[in-house]
């Protein structure tokens, strides 16, 4: 790997790993009322695709930089789908 392709797998991680803070303040707050589902669905579609065209061309930068991406895209939206169906009561 070059300098090039590790700054940009860093880069795709850290750009990935912006789903996970969305995905804690739903868990804390038990809601998942104001998350748009179209959005996450839609990023979590593109991250997925994005993945698997990585694999289907064996290359690990794309794997590394989306594999976050999808974990936590559908995180939020398992977590959102699940807190605006079990409404809890604090």
């Amino acid at each position: 790997m070059n300098i090039l392709q590790i700054a940009t797998t860093i880069l795709g991680i850290l750009m990935s790993l912006g789903y996970y803070p969305q995905a804690y303040k739903i868990y804390r707050s038990k809601s998942g009322e104001n998350i748009s589902f179209a959005t996450y669905f839609t990023f979590g579609i593109g991250t997925l695709l994005w993945t698997i065209y990585g694999f289907s061309i064996n290359d690990i930068i794309i794997i590394l930089s989306f594999i976050p991406g999808v974990i936590g895209s559908w995180l939020v939206l398992f977590l959102a789908f699940h807190y605006r169906n079990n409404k809890v009561n604090l």
